[in-house]
């Protein structure tokens, strides 16, 4: 039986994306979103933590990341967990652990700063609010 890989985040972009293109021309986008959890302690306070995600997206789904998303928006993201191993320049082998983005949906009120152009043909309208990479890009780059 094949295992399963999928997660699921909703949380806010910690930056704006950075994106790059590869040496043919495909798209990538690399952020990071933040989840925080909330709970009460046994002695009664409250309690929060934090925990930071590498998102890397590829193709069409990268170029709309990197033109529609902004530090502090709140996202949707779905995907596989990836990790990956490269040299460094010291010739350390270096590993990150990421999210390679499979879907993505903008979250959070229209007039929280979510002005987005023209609609677009999306189901949703103009928010983009659900992106597949039908490709299902894979490719291991080490950026």
């Amino acid at each position: 039986m094949a295992g399963i890989n999928k997660a699921i985040l909703i949380g806010n972009l910690g930056r704006d994306p950075e994106i790059r293109y590869t040496p043919s021309g495909v798209a990538v986008a690399n952020f990071s979103v933040a989840t925080t959890e909330t709970w009460t302690g046994k002695d009664g306070n409250k309690e929060t933590r934090t925990e930071w995600h590498r998102i890397v997206a590829f193709g069409k789904l990268g170029e709309i990341c990197g033109q529609y998303l902004s530090k502090g928006k709140q996202v949707y993201i779905e995907g596989r967990i990836q990790t990956r191993e490269w040299e460094d320049r010291d010739k350390n082998k270096r590993y990150t652990t990421e999210i390679v983005a499979s879907q993505m949906q903008m979250l959070g009120a229209r007039n929280q700063g979510d002005a987005v152009g023209a609609p677009l043909d999306s189901p949703g309208g103009p928010d983009v609010p659900d992106v597949s990479d039908p490709n299902g890009h894979d490719s291991d780059i080490p950026f």
